[in-house]
């Protein structure tokens, strides 16, 4: 099978595309979404489902317009993956994080990544204890269950890579000594799109182990005005109490939804889909790197939260449409012939997926 998107893929999906294109809630009005905006009408009332869609309208108390954000970090967090989150500064970022954070009641650390920022200052080091006269582990900021690795693209290599293990593993090896890390954890990596200089882009290797990649985009006019004016009238971002927000959430919601996510049915028929798109991409003239096994494991995992937090226990094709891009796309490599046609990441995924059969 070949894909072609005959080099003139048109207005589409661009390689920044994110949750928000599928998100029903991304075209939702103004002012703070219901709290059971994830639960099925008519259907049976599930807490950990409940809980985790009230999460939404608290977020929404701090953060203005920024719902499929808040969508992606509970999918990433019921999947147990990753999140990384791209923006122009002053999108609130770190707000959309520490208010997630605050509404499940979970711990949350943020580490300003920059050039001389060494391993040891994430994942922590032996210190010597002149008491003792023994080392001792000195904790990082990785042990948290919301790490912010703000402007992940700042630091070196060396330094990308000691969140390898503890996004992987879950867990950090120092001096031998594997340290278990808190549950639920999850990183949050933010990198800004349009200012390369000084920056070390992420190798695949390392994109490959983040579950999606979710663009906060520039408000529309309505929602800015709306965030002028609520700090005319005196909200705090550093005091997320004052603006009302509460813990509505908690950890063993998101263990138990993650149990009842595991749960979720996957017809055969649908999984052939979500293989058949992987298979897809790597066929296309327009890439170099397609979609590796772990990305169509991902698709499948994404796929099943998004199924499971709308109110069903299967997963439809639909589902799996509604999550390729923000799951897939950070995934490929465009040919370099392909880049300077000006052939974007995204309408080659679209062309990918329009080109696989549906199942019925």
């Amino acid at each position: 099978m070949t894909v072609d998107p005959s080099r003139n893929p048109g207005p589409g999906p661009t390689a920044r595309d994110s949750v928000a294109q599928s998100d029903p809630f991304a075209k939702a009005s103004a002012g703070p979404p219901p709290e059971n905006a994830y639960h099925r009408p008519g259907g049976p009332p599930n807490r950990a489902r409940d809980a985790l869609g009230a999460v939404r309208g608290e977020v929404a108390k701090a953060v203005v317009g920024q719902d499929p954000a808040v969508a992606g970090i509970l999918i990433a967090l019921l999947c147990r993956g990753h999140i990384l989150l791209e923006g122009v500064p002053g999108v609130a970022k770190t707000l959309l994080v520490r208010s997630v954070a605050a509404a499940l009641d979970v711990e949350t650390k943020r580490v300003q990544f920059t050039p001389d920022l060494m391993p040891g200052d994430v994942t922590g080091s032996l210190v010597f204890d002149s008491a003792s006269s023994e080392f001792t582990f000195r904790e990082g900021p990785v042990f948290t269950n919301l790490l912010l690795a703000d402007e992940i693209n700042r630091t070196p290599p060396k330094t990308q890579a000691s969140l390898l293990e503890a996004m992987e593993e879950r867990q950090v090896t120092v001096d031998g000594d594997p340290r278990p890390l808190p549950s639920p954890f999850l990183v949050a990596a933010t990198q800004n799109p349009v200012e390369y200089e000084g920056t070390y882009p992420l190798p695949e290797a390392q994109l490959d182990r983040f579950l999606l990649k979710v663009t906060l985009p520039l408000p529309p006019r309505d929602d800015e005005i709306t965030v002028l004016t609520r700090h005319a009238s005196g909200f705090d971002p550093r005091n997320l109490a004052a603006a009302g927000l509460r813990p509505v959430a908690s950890a063993a919601d998101v263990e138990a939804g993650a149990e009842q996510v595991r749960r979720v049915t996957v017809a055969p028929q649908v999984t052939a889909y979500i293989v058949d798109i992987a298979r897809a991409t790597r066929f296309s003239p327009s890439l170099a790197l397609g979609v590796s096994p772990r990305g169509a494991t991902a698709l499948l995992g994404t796929s099943r939260a998004w199924a499971w937090l709308n109110g069903r226990d299967f997963v439809t094709p639909d589902d799996v449409q509604a999550l390729a891009q923000s799951t897939l796309a950070h995934r490929l490599s465009l040919r370099p012939e392909a880049e300077l046609e000006g052939v974007s990441v995204g309408s080659v995924l679209d062309a990918a997926i329009n080109s696989v059969p549906v199942p019925r």
